[in-house]
């Protein structure tokens, strides 16, 4: 029903490891492969291509569905629906930052401080393009092919590059001095397909598995019991998702209680739940968390 389109690059492995979460796992012949299959009845073609190519071939109906970042969706203005952010990068959860970037003594402290006609690499020209328009600075925007950061002073008066930590940026000897533009990667839908209402249920669905699978990431379900006079002091320690399930034990005082919470608070939270008086603790893995 659904053609689907992946980010090939930095993106690609975080992608896949997601559809795997998700139980949507793609197989390929390699991982050079530019075609892959989902064994999912609602998906009936995937490729893989570069995400600069994907809100394009979106927009204007070669595939239903995609997976790319805001960033290219600005840079080629492109008709898309966002079906939902997802909250993953190359490396990290963060998003990344389009930022416009001089070199570490240069004297200017804001974009308006700039001269027109500096001299600008990027590779998003036509959003760098807008960007200095909106600020009423005259750029010389010239499209940079990669290792965009090496060329401020020598080749360029600024760059406008992407960054999660800023770490690159200023190991270049580079300072940041505003973001263009704060970019997640998204789900999008080609506008034709999203009005078919039989492939706009199937792509829900797909997002549903997508963002639970997300959700579900760091997170564990924690299993107790508890007699009735400790309960309040343990529910007390618990910082649920939502409200702690907490069931009756057949035939005793005392309690079943459920949650979920962070896997990085297990270490201490477990040690207090045993001093306030829970036992029979069950730390579980979880898949999918879907509200």
């Amino acid at each position: 029903m659904l053609r689907l389109v992946l980010p090939k690059g930095s993106l690609e492995r975080a992608t896949m490891q997601l559809f795997e979460d998700a139980d949507l796992a793609v197989s390929r012949g390699s991982d050079v492969d530019y075609r892959g299959t989902i064994d999912d009845p609602r998906v009936v073609d995937v490729r893989i291509l570069r995400p600069q190519e994907i809100p394009r071939y979106v927009a204007d109906g070669m595939f239903d569905v995609g997976i790319t970042g805001r960033d290219w969706i600005e840079e080629r203005n492109a008709d898309v629906v966002t079906l939902t952010e997802l909250h993953y990068s190359k490396a990290t959860a963060r998003p990344i930052r389009v930022v416009l970037a001089v070199a570490a003594d240069a004297p200017a402290e804001s974009v308006g401080d700039l001269p027109d006609g500096l001299v600008v690499h990027t590779e998003y020209p036509e959003l760098t393009r807008r960007y200095f328009a909106k600020h009423g600075v005259q750029a010389d925007v010239q499209l940079s092919y990669g290792a965009t950061e090496a060329k401020v002073p020598e080749i360029a008066d600024a760059v406008v590059e992407i960054t999660e930590t800023g770490r690159a940026l200023r190991a270049a000897g580079l300072r940041i001095l505003d973001t263009v533009l704060v970019s997640y990667t998204e789900l999008i839908a080609s506008p034709a397909a999203h009005a078919d209402p039989e492939k706009r249920k199937a792509m829900e669905q797909l997002q549903s598995l997508l963002t639970g699978a997300l959700e579900a990431r760091g997170r564990v379900l924690l299993k107790l019991n508890v007699d009735g006079a400790d309960l309040d002091g343990v529910i007390a320690l618990l910082p649920a998702l939502k409200s702690p399930t907490v069931s009756k034990l057949f035939g005793e005082d005392g309690f079943a209680v459920e949650t979920v919470v962070a896997k990085s608070e297990i270490n201490t939270l477990i040690p207090e739940l045993l001093d306030h008086g829970a036992n029979g603790i069950i730390e579980l893995p979880i898949s999918k968390i879907v509200p």
